[in-house]
């Protein structure tokens, strides 16, 4: 069993440096088109506006009606949100406040 943990670490390792290797929107475009099923990306973008409208303090109807998920689903991201994150929500949102804050 612990072969395969550090089998899947060493994964997921090769997959973050690859992400970092991107440079533009339309190459994580291009990347996650490859490596992702269109539901998979569609999932992992209702996540994200789940949790940057969860984040701006809208309530659950407007966002089920925004995203088109269940509560079930915003109840997740609002648990990972709140509870067991490792940050990377509030990583993302404090660059692009801060990169939005330095457009304007």
């Amino acid at each position: 069993m612990s072969e395969f943990k550090t089998i899947n670490e060493d994964y997921m390792s090769d997959l973050y440096e690859a992400i970092l290797c991107l440079k533009t929107k339309e190459e994580v475009a291009l990347f996650l088109q490859d490596l992702c099923t269109p539901q998979e990306r569609i999932a992992i973008s209702q996540r994200y506006q789940i949790a940057k409208l969860l984040t701006e303090k809208h309530p659950y109807a407007e966002i089920m009606e925004k995203t088109s998920t269940s509560t079930a689903t915003i109840s997740r991201v609002n648990r990972s949100l709140r509870m067991a994150t490792a940050g990377g929500y509030a990583i993302v949102f404090e660059r692009l406040a801060f990169k939005k804050k330095g457009s304007q």
